[in-house]
């Protein structure tokens, strides 16, 4: 019995061939095209909270987590949770300095350990 003939193959190169590209660049052109780059840049905040509060600061909080534009942030004590939130929009202001889609709408303090 004689096989059926293969399909013919594409004339041009398949999408992406030709020179290497940095994985940077894939994963953030990946990113821009599924709409995914403003939700990673919004949740960089939590590793970036240490260097952007400070060492005092950064002593007595926990960034949690990032959903829907709102950083959570586990506070040690009520004092300190009294003191951020008056401190609220620098800190803010801070986290977000040189995003572009992905910033901070707003920070919820919760009591924590």
């Amino acid at each position: 019995m004689s096989r059926p003939p293969r399909p013919s193959r594409p004339s041009t190169p398949p999408r992406g061939a030709g020179q290497p590209q940095l994985v940077g660049d894939v994963l953030a052109g990946f990113l821009s095209r599924s709409g995914l780059e403003a939700k990673v840049e919004a949740a960089a905040a939590v590793e970036e909270w240490a260097e952007t509060v400070g060492p005092q600061i950064a002593a007595v909080t926990e960034p949690l987590r990032v959903s829907e534009g709102s950083l959570f942030v586990a506070v040690a004590t009520s004092s300190w949770m009294m003191e951020l939130t008056l401190m609220k929009g620098e800190i803010m202001r801070r986290l977000n300095a040189g995003k572009k889609d992905g910033k901070i709408q707003h920070i919820v303090f919760v009591m924590g350990s």
